[in-house]
């Protein structure tokens, strides 16, 4: 509770001041403005997040993400297309749950470890109003998760989902509000014809510091509010995130922390990555 209050305060502070581009990781919340035409971005990173909770495959544990990854392409003024993955993530199981309904892959691992590639996520951003002084920037982007994980390791569910949001952006007083508000239709790891449906939120906000170094937070989650009930692993999910940027030329460097709202989330953890635009 503390870190979660500390969280807050530091996104309250970051609300005083600051000016920013668009934002892009270690945050999950997505400006509007794409990265231009011709452009490419290439990300990678890494991501430890402590006492993960899966209520499909009843553990607990301690979840590495080892070689996180985007693409985005311009492909075009307003449009972007985007390609995130991982090559391996890692949980260290703690506790076991029997009841989790899909518990008999994992109980049956040898050993208290189990690991495998991540989903690929592939989605299009197009921003169809610019923004101007006395209006927001604004977009939509639509995409799908491809089951490529191995199910059966117990950290991917191995669903398709999809998913359509709203994206809106507005510098106010040098200070770069983003917000997104959007539905998730995520696969019943239980039953292929079934699927449940969430609302997804996100909001973040930056400050620079220097011409050079930022400090960016954000509140990002999801919530089913249109189910009477919700297959396990499709329950609520909210994390804060609390980053550091270092900008040089077309390179920038970021490191933060984040910490879980529902008792499901990581208690804590911490990212660390790279992001690199090649322009035409």
């Amino acid at each position: 509770m503390n870190i979660r209050l500390g969280l807050l305060m530091i996104l309250a502070w970051l609300a005083s001041a600051g000016a920013v581009d668009a934002q892009q990781r270690p945050l999950v919340t997505e400006d509007p403005e794409t990265i231009g035409s011709g452009r490419v971005l290439l990300e990678g990173g890494v991501e430890f997040a402590n006492g993960v909770t899966s209520t499909a495959y009843g553990i607990e544990g301690d979840l590495t993400r080892i070689g996180t990854f985007g693409v985005s392409v311009g492909a075009g003024p307003i449009a972007e297309v985007q390609v995130d993955g991982g090559v391996l993530q890692q949980l260290d199981v703690n506790r076991r749950i029997p009841a989790g309904p899909l518990s008999a892959f994992v109980l049956a691992l040898p050993g208290d470890t189990t690991s495998g590639f991540e989903d690929l996520l592939i989605a299009t951003k197009i921003r169809f109003a610019s923004e101007t002084e006395s209006r927001p920037a604004m977009g939509v982007r639509l995409g799908t998760r491809v089951p490529t994980a191995n199910p059966d390791n117990g950290v991917s569910l191995g669903t398709t989902d999809f998913f359509t949001s709203f994206l809106v952006a507005k510098t106010v007083r040098s200070v770069r509000t983003v917000g997104n508000v959007g539905l998730l239709f995520l696969g019943n790891p239980q039953d292929a014809r079934d699927h449940a449906t969430s609302l997804s939120y996100g909001v973040s906000i930056a400050r620079a510091v220097t011409n050079a170094f930022e400090v960016v937070g954000e509140l990002n989650g999801r919530f089913p509010p249109f189910e009477e009930f919700t297959p396990p692993g499709l329950e609520s999910r909210s994390v804060f995130r609390l980053a550091g940027r270092y900008t040089y030329s077309w390179m920038r460097l970021d490191f933060g922390i984040l910490a879980g709202i529902t008792e499901r989330d990581p208690s804590f953890g911490f990212t660390g990555g790279i992001t690199y635009v090649i322009a035409p």
